[in-house]
């Protein structure tokens, strides 16, 4: 059993901004040799999600605004009177800080319209980083 670990990190635009992450991943994946595992992605922070979704514009747009729609901005949350973004905590908590994906014969199985998003949930533009951990033989 082997196991490697590498960080992404990049800046975000702000709320409900969506990285796609999917050839990063990939490349780590190849990079670590290993053939047969799995790959967690996850998030260490309590505003960022890592999701599976196609990447066509029309979509993301259609996420974006369930997220507004389910958990809306300013809707009276207690956490709002420490620093107003309990809208961001609680979509973050929807969502989830990770994902583990298969390992097969060096690759990430993942439907074809299947890519790996970082989503910004705070409100203002942040630094994040994601730890991508590969683990198997």
């Amino acid at each position: 059993m082997k196991a490697v670990i590498e960080e992404l990190k990049f800046s975000t635009n702000g709320e409900i901004d969506l990285i796609d992450l999917t050839y990063n991943i990939e490349e780590i994946v190849e990079r670590s040799g290993i053939k047969n595992g799995q790959v967690l992605v996850f998030v260490p922070g309590a505003t960022g999600a890592i999701v599976t979704i196609e990447h066509e514009r029309g979509l993301l747009e259609d996420f974006k605004k369930l997220l507004r729609e389910l958990v809306p901005r300013g809707a009276g949350y207690r956490h709002d009177l420490i620093d107003n973004n309990a809208h961001s905590h609680l979509r973050a908590t929807l969502l989830g800080p990770s994902l583990v994906l298969p390992v097969v014969e060096g690759r990430v199985i993942r439907g074809t319209w299947q890519q790996i998003f970082f989503v910004e949930l705070d409100v203002r533009p942040r630094r994040r980083k994601v730890v991508v951990q590969v683990i198997g033989s």
